[in-house]
């Protein structure tokens, strides 16, 4: 089987092409696959289909864990990536059904051979309720990005404890959440958080798309980044969100996509 591995911002994805809808991916696989030792290595595997109802393509993403996952922000712009080098969608712009909803896709080959820009409409930030902490420079609630996220806001983001609190707060929500944490900044360009994350089902990653734009809409409700685009500073790299100034608008998020290699697999 032929597959292809991909990063945005140091998250890394296998992408396999599936436009038969022929494959499936069992857990075992997936963990395999995913494994830095004794596989590839991944955050994920994304498997892709044919479009389904009016789109282009369809995307299954697998956690690294063997799970499904219903988006991943940089998952999708690396996808982009491997469906345009192979002849199956034209840029700049075509369409994908995911399990959180549908897509639109805004693709830019780079210069240098391997490298892309990718922008995806990411649909709208539902926010939960915020919960106040005991001090002022703390707070924390959740957010509907397709898929859900709890952002914490503190005054230092390397200090956390991540591989302890990660797992924890995970747990305290059926099903599992992806945690953020974040600290404004300001620099020339404007708002800017920096950020770190433990996804459900992959652990600390180096970036998190969905977790950027869900850090930039509850930054935005406690009032320390404004209105526009805002820059997340995540580990590996730094993405771009551009949230819609209305309740319910859609967010877009935007940032750099590398093709690492070709990989055959073998059974």
């Amino acid at each position: 089987m032929q597959a292809t591995k991909h990063e945005g911002a140091g998250n890394d994805f296998l992408v396999v092409l599936d436009p038969d809808d022929a494959l499936r991916f069992s857990v075992a696989q997936v963990r395999l696959l995913a494994d830095r030792r004794r596989g590839v290595g991944a955050d994920g595997i994304i498997r892709v289909g044919p479009g389904r109802g009016g789109s282009d393509l369809s995307m299954q993403l697998h956690n690294a864990d063997g799970g499904e996952a219903e988006m991943s922000g940089n998952g999708i712009r690396c996808l982009a990536q491997a469906a345009v080098d192979a002849g199956l969608v034209s840029a700049p712009r075509f369409t994908v059904a995911t399990a959180g909803g549908l897509r639109t896709v805004e693709y830019t080959p780079g210069e240098t051979p391997g490298w892309a820009t990718a922008s995806v409409d990411m649909g709208p930030a539902r926010l939960g309720p915020d919960q106040p902490q005991e001090f002022d420079d703390r707070r924390a609630r959740t957010v509907d990005v397709g898929n859900p996220h709890l952002v914490l806001l503190g005054p230092d983001t390397g200090a956390v404890d991540i591989a302890e609190l990660g797992p924890k707060l995970q747990a305290a929500f059926d099903g599992g959440i992806n945690v953020e944490w974040i600290t404004p900044g300001r620099d020339e360009r404007g708002g800017l958080l920096d950020f770190r994350v433990w996804e459900r089902g992959a652990g600390e990653t180096l970036a998190c798309g969905t977790g950027s734009v869900a850090a930039a809409a509850a930054a935005r409700s406690w009032g320390v980044v404004d209105d526009g685009t805002v820059r997340v500073r995540n580990p590996g790299g730094t993405l771009e969100v551009t949230l819609g100034a209305a309740e319910g608008a859609t967010t877009y998020l935007a940032g750099p996509v590398r093709k690492v290699a070709d990989v055959c697999i073998l059974s």
